[in-house]
């Protein structure tokens, strides 16, 4: 929110009435002449007649010349002239720089101290924090160097603005607080006593932000003494007890003070910025009670009347609360457009307003689904956040120095004894409660620690866990793979033995000695090969059982061919042909391998079970520096859905559905290879085997 500022300088001089222009030729010389163009400059600024007072500036500066003293002044005029005549900041800011400029030539303290104020103010309205930056640095050296009254208490309650603005509490009362203390010690004049009702009513706005509304409107009662003849720090006074009032839901006084802001604004200057603030206020009062459309309706005038009063801080805050309340509206879309434009500076303006800002961009983006931006603009909201929470820290310090500081004002004292007692009492208080202070600082500092010590433990027991937990996830897929293989490596050779043990028991008058002989032969060289099989996976399975991790090496296909042939030696009925003119080899691992061929053999064995002088033919070919190998069988054929087990892992899989096309996808991947399937109905299928390139 813009704060109230130095409106009424020092330097200036209230009069009654305005003086006619005078007759510069009545004077000898041209110091009197400046002086007298001056005085006059001043009563036309107290009018604020700001079209007036630009073309009066315009006369002194060219009458001023060489004398540095007076360019500086009417400069400085000219700049206010340009800054309460519809904010107009940029031309403002100009003719401040060039009255500061001559008044450091001139070595003039009281006008640089003029310029300087206003300077600071400007460029929070701009938002050049760079230059306002290095103007408080500058502002601090000028308060180190000098005991001027005048410019310790107008500096110090600049630099407690520049505090003020950042949400640095403690240092903003403290710097207002000094400020006070000097400007009591001023001659008394309207100007001065203005400007104590000033700094009073802003220390009751950081209260306001600090949400403690008593604590502000006290302050604020006890500036309206001094601010009784402008109206417009009325009406930011007005504004100030009605944000509280909203925070305290006092329904018959935030009316009383609406209203009484309305009666602040006349046609010469209608105080657009403070209508904005008070039709705001009372938005955010209607939202809270979830009063939607009279919300919107005060929101709506919030942001015409920011727009008009040309200040980028109120216009951010009017759309804020509009933001808000289309967001409370369900209009998302029209909530983001205006929160994004509110967005702009409102980091430099106001933190609290940012961070309000961000939380509503993303509960909007979230409302639209668009969690992407909704988790960005979060995440901005949770840091902005917990850089105020670290500064609310220090309301307590801030309150008690504020307290300690303010408990002797109104009284006399009426000797120096009396004085004396007094300020050693004062002392004492002050030891005791900065030992309290530091007690409480030192207390929540070790609640801090045991918090941020339970928070470290709890992620490392968290990643611990994750580890253990992807360490068993790992443990069970190695174990149904292993069954996996298990079952379709030896379940084939196992049921033909049994097939033969029950046609042996079971109808022995069907076979002669001849076939009998045979297919003893057959089981025999079958079991042989099955108990290989075996113990090639047992062994396979005891050197996997820590990483199921390939080996790679380089393999010959025909030890491939030659073991699946033994393999499948006891298989009748199906011929079995193995292809390798090129006598291919192989970068990959043994068992892997060993095992996908094993599977695809047993399921082309599957797929001839109806088909007559079935044939499958296992070939080995390297086609441009790429090696291959497929197995093709003459069966049935089937459909892609019945093949969907090798591409989709979502495919739901059983013991005898889709559990060995599984395997074979996962082992493949591992090795980094490629399976491409083609069947055709009455033709057959064909799975080929591609193999990166070593």
């Amino acid at each position: 929110m813009r704060k109230i500022g130095f409106l009424f300088l020092l330097l200036i001089r209230f009069s009654a009435f305005a003086q006619q222009e005078p007759d510069l030729n009545q004077y000898q010389n041209l110091d009197e002449k400046l002086n007298a163009w001056l005085n006059y400059t001043i009563e036309v600024s107290d009018a604020d007649d700001y079209p007036k007072l630009l073309k009066i500036t315009e006369r002194g500066i060219k009458l001023s010349k060489n004398h540095l003293d007076y360019l500086s002044k009417f400069y400085f005029y000219k700049g206010r002239a340009y800054e309460f005549n519809n904010n107009q900041y940029q031309k403002a800011l100009i003719n401040y720089e060039l009255s500061l400029k001559y008044a450091q030539k001139a070595k003039h303290l009281k006008s640089e101290t003029s310029s300087l104020m206003r300077l600071n103010y400007i460029y929070y309205a701009i938002n050049d924090t760079i230059k306002r930056k290095h103007l408080v640095e500058y502002i601090k050296k000028v308060l180190d160097t000098t005991k001027n009254i005048n410019t310790q208490s107008v500096l110090n309650g600049s630099l407690g603005e520049y505090y003020l603005d950042h949400a640095e509490y403690e240092t903003f009362i403290g710097y207002q607080l000094k400020a006070i203390t000097y400007k009591k010690q001023l001659k008394k004049s309207v100007a001065n006593t203005e400007n104590i009702g000033v700094s009073y009513s802003q220390i009751a706005s950081a209260y306001i932000k600090m949400k403690q509304f008593d604590k502000a409107i006290d302050y604020l009662n006890e500036a309206r003494p001094y601010i009784k003849t402008s109206a417009y720090i009325n009406a930011f006074s007005c504004n100030y007890y009605l944000q509280c009032f909203v925070a305290q839901n006092k329904p018959d006084s935030i009316q009383k003070y609406y209203t009484l802001i309305y009666t602040f604004p006349s046609k010469k200057d209608p105080l657009f910025l403070n209508l904005s603030f008070a039709n705001r206020s009372i938005s955010e009062y209607y939202v809270d009670k979830n009063q939607i459309k009279t919300a919107y309706e005060y929101a709506e005038k919030a942001v015409l009347l920011a727009e008009k009063s040309n200040d980028g801080d109120i216009l951010m805050e009017a759309n804020t609360v509009m933001g808000r309340v289309l967001y409370e509206k369900g209009d998302y879309k029209k909530a983001i457009e205006t929160l994004t434009r509110a967005s702009k500076n409102a980091l430099t303006y106001d933190k609290e307003s940012y961070v309000m800002i961000n939380k509503k961009l993303s509960e909007s983006y979230a409302a639209l689904g668009l969690w992407k931006q909704a988790y960005q603009y979060n995440e901005i909201y949770s840091k902005t956040s917990n850089e105020i929470m670290q500064e609310s820290a220090k309301k307590n310090i801030a309150n008690a120095e504020a307290h300690y500081q303010n408990k002797t004002k109104g009284k006399e004292i009426k000797n120096l004894s009396t004085q004396n007692t007094i300020k050693n009492i004062q002392i004492e208080e002050a030891r005791k409660q900065r030992f309290l202070l530091i007690g409480g600082i030192i207390l929540v500092g070790i609640i801090g620690l045991l918090l941020f010590k339970q928070n470290q433990n709890r992620k490392k027991t968290n990643q611990k866990l994750q580890v253990l937990n992807q360490e068993l996830d790992e443990a069970n897929k190695i174990k149904a793979r292993f069954f996996s293989i298990l079952n379709h490596d030896l379940r084939s050779p196992v049921s033909n033995l049994i097939h033969f043990l029950h046609l042996q028991k079971e109808s022995p008058e069907l076979i002669d000695e001849a076939t009998a002989l045979r297919m003893q032969s057959k089981v025999i060289s079958g079991a042989e090969n099955l108990l290989s099989s075996m113990e090639d996976i047992l062994l396979w399975s005891k050197g996997q059982m820590e990483n199921f991790k390939p080996h790679l090496q380089k393999i010959p296909v025909s030890v491939l061919f030659e073991e699946s042939e033994k393999h499948f030696s006891s298989i009748e009925n199906i011929q079995i042909i193995f292809e390798n003119p090129e006598n291919i080899n192989l970068i990959t691992d043994e068992n892997y391998l060993k095992t996908i061929i094993r599977n695809l053999t047993g399921n082309a064995i599957k797929a001839l079970d109806k088909t007559s002088n079935g044939t499958i033919i296992w070939k080995a070919w390297q086609e441009n520096n790429q090696n291959y190998l497929s197995i093709t069988d003459n069966g049935a054929g089937g459909s892609q859905e019945q093949f969907k087990a090798l591409y989709d892992d979502s495919e739901v899989i059983g013991i005898k559905s889709g559990l060995g096309l599984h395997l074979i996808r996962d082992l493949a991947t591992a090795i980094n290879c490629k399976i491409e399937v083609s069947s055709k109905p009455e033709l057959g299928t064909t799975f080929t085997l591609k193999f990166a390139t070593n």
